[in-house]
């Protein structure tokens, strides 16, 4: 059987280290994650379409690094600024759709999140997401003093 995409093979048939760096879970919280502190500041469901650009995004160490420190920056300030280095954007969004695709099917065959009112809302099994991991990388551990929580974990708050 010919496959088009590597996308296509049987998991144990996928190049090991992408098989194990994206795989559906990982992605997955990772989307879902993006998801649950955009309700935090616009309590509506996400966007399907933005799901999109979070592998991309988070992903790539160079557009992850960055990203502003703050919420509050203004979007369209930060993009001109920026703009050059995410220029690959398009291109890497297309490559990672398998994946995102993947990433999302987990999540809702496993009722972490579902599709409701034209967009992600959390599922009636939604991961539960720690302060602080138990394991965790370099990349991780660069960005963990990046985001502290309030005592109900309903508000961001910036380091001091």
């Amino acid at each position: 059987m010919e496959y088009k995409h590597k996308w296509d093979l049987e998991w144990n048939k996928r190049p090991s280290e992408e098989a194990r760096n994206l795989n559906p879970a990982f992605c997955g919280e990772l989307i879902f994650r993006a998801m649950v502190d955009y309700r935090r500041i616009k309590p509506r469901p996400f966007s399907f379409a933005l799901s999109f650009v979070i592998l991309p995004i988070a992903l790539h160490k160079p557009t992850r690094d960055q990203l502003p420190g703050k919420a509050s920056t203004a979007f369209v300030g930060w993009l001109a600024d920026h703009g050059p280095s995410l220029a690959q954007l398009p291109d890497r969004v297309l490559r990672l759709a398998p994946v995102t695709r993947e990433a999302l099917s987990f999540l809702i065959q496993n009722n972490a999140t579902k599709i409701a009112d034209g967009g992600l809302v959390p599922g009636t099994k939604p991961i539960r997401i720690s302060e602080t991991l138990s394991q965790t990388t370099d990349d991780t551990s660069e960005h963990a003093p990046l985001r502290r929580y309030s005592e109900d974990r309903s508000q961001i708050i910036q380091p001091g």
